[in-house]
């Protein structure tokens, strides 16, 4: 027991010193981390001023690079241009925001949310339903983050600290930081006119939607073009924002109302959809989609070939010494019940291999769990960057079979023609090598004149767009001489192939685009 007593009492002695060493040092970063803040506030015309706003209500212009889902990684990317507006009613605990969302020259989207008091609604075209919990408690992180509000959350915060200077945008830039969602916020200040430059965050809303599959995403937004507005306050009207690095979005405010007259009915939400709202709800998104669809079952499209349809469509492909799993869509959670499918399905074979045909997120973010598994991953040989770079991504915050037991991949890189498997379900997997879908490849089966066309065009009504890729698909059919009966994709079911050439027919007697979308 002395021996004990002594032990603790040198360990109290040596935690009293750590103490004394690190106090003051945290102590003086409270302190300069207010500073700054007061010196900010004052900027941005003062922190009365902007507790004092009731209402804020902008109308904005901006693009957003499709990086998840375009031809290259690196750029130009697919390009949606965003009409937007939103409205957040601080004194009611209102907000609403309304997106349209254009991508020429094929769609046009509107989407919106809108919360109350907690409770969310989704808006898409004309139809309203019941947001989710989650997006309610994105909608509150925006709030938080938003210009004329983030340098409050910062001063609210029980952690607000500084941290070491940098340089940003080639001008000294003085940094505090603290954590929302228990997720850090990086606040960059300039230096000489004490206005926010950029926010860093890593939390929720930085990860949200199709990001999941990225793992620890920082988003950071840059704001610029700083206007004096109404009531001396200053707002930047122009946000750019990246994702791990990556140029995502701009939004140029065109319009700004500070406590004018609210649209009351725009911030309502129907008493039956409020019914339907679940604050308790479990969370939703790309790891809780359930395998396939109720409304379309699995079907053999050749005897050991197994169609799994749904948003995303997967494959079971039963050779001789294995089992090829056909796409890995959409997140690791995904890929687990598709490979449990394969095991129930066929339990006497192993897993041989995947097959990831794009770059678009949704055929390789489920890729992490079969090389946590340790299966061989065919893919385009062109793929590869994005494919490591999502290997190598960090999932801390939500960590992932990979993230608990690191692999290597075991990458098959398809650069041409190549055989995989014997037998009458032997596959051959060729580069595409088009304009528009040079990041894709098919796959064939020969013995059953079966084609897998990838995801480079889709369905819409009656025909299919765009009759650009359909020509490349059918060029490469072409190319390699290959000898088509049938053919599927991502999100086409099977299909006689005789519909392709009908449809290039058809596209090449008119003019299109023709501005209408």
């Amino acid at each position: 027991m002395k021996k004990f007593l002594s032990f603790l009492v040198r360990r109290l002695s040596a935690l009293s010193v750590v103490f004394m060493i690190l106090s003051p040092s945290h102590a003086q970063t409270n302190d300069r981390a207010a500073s700054l803040l007061r010196q900010s506030l004052e900027a941005q015309g003062g922190e009365q001023k902007l507790r004092a706003i009731k209402t804020v209500q902008w109308d904005a212009f901006g693009y957003r690079n499709e990086v998840e889902e375009s031809e290259r990684p690196e750029g130009p990317y697919v390009t949606e241009f965003n009409t937007l507006s939103e409205i957040h009613d601080f004194s009611g605990n209102r907000y609403r925001t309304t997106t349209q969302l254009e991508i020429y020259p094929v769609v046009k989207v509107k989407t919106g949310t809108v919360v109350v008091d907690g409770v969310g609604m989704r808006l898409a075209g004309d139809r309203q339903m019941a947001a989710t919990a989650q997006e309610v408690e994105l909608v509150r992180e925006r709030v938080a983050l938003n210009p004329e509000r983030v340098l409050l959350t910062a001063l609210n915060a029980s952690d607000v600290h500084a941290e070491a200077d940098t340089v940003l945008q080639s001008v000294p830039q003085n940094v505090i930081g603290f954590t929302l969602n228990n997720a850090p916020v990086r606040i960059c200040l300039n230096a000489y006119t004490h206005l926010p430059t950029a926010v860093d965050y890593s939390g929720p809303l930085a990860r949200s939607s199709y990001w999941a599959y990225m793992g620890d995403v920082t988003m950071r937004t840059y704001y610029s073009f700083w206007w004096l507005t109404k009531g001396g306050l200053h707002l930047p009207m122009q946000w750019n924002i990246e994702r791990n690095g990556l140029a995502e979005e701009e939004v140029v405010i065109r319009k700004l109302r500070i406590d004018e007259a609210l649209d009351e009915a725009s911030l309502t939400i129907p008493a039956e959809v409020r019914a339907k709202f679940d604050p308790n709800a479990p969370a939703v998104g790309p790891a809780t989609v359930p395998l396939g669809s109720p409304s379309a079952p699995a079907q053999e499209l050749a005897p050991g070939i197994v169609f799994i349809p749904g948003s995303w469509n997967a494959t079971l492909v039963r050779q001789d010494d294995g089992i090829v799993i056909l796409e890995a869509p959409i997140s690791p959670e995904y890929a687990t019940k598709v490979i449990a499918e394969a095991k129930r399905r066929f339990p006497e074979k192993p897993i041989k291999a995947v097959i990831t045909t794009s770059d678009s997120w949704p055929h390789i973010a489920g890729v992490r769990e079969y090389v946590a598994q340790g299966i061989p991953i065919y893919a385009l040989d062109l793929n590869h960057p994005i494919l490591d770079r999502m290997i190598a991504a960090p999932h801390t915050e939500n960590p992932d079979d990979l993230q608990r037991r690191p692999q290597r991949p075991q990458f098959r890189l398809v650069k041409e023609k190549m055989s995989l498997g014997t037998g009458t379900n032997r596959i051959e997997i060729y580069p595409l090598r088009g304009e528009t879908s040079e990041r894709q490849m098919m796959v064939y089966w020969p013995e059953h004149r079966l084609l897998y066309g990838s995801d480079s065009f889709q369905t819409q009504g009656d025909r299919f767009f765009f009759p650009q890729e359909v020509t490349e698909l059918m060029d490469a059919v072409k190319r390699e001489h290959l000898q088509v009966d049938r053919f599927f994709m991502m999100h086409i079911g099977p299909t006689p192939w005789s519909e392709l050439g009908k449809a290039v027919s058809a596209a090449e007697l008119q003019d299109s685009p023709d501005g209408t979308l």
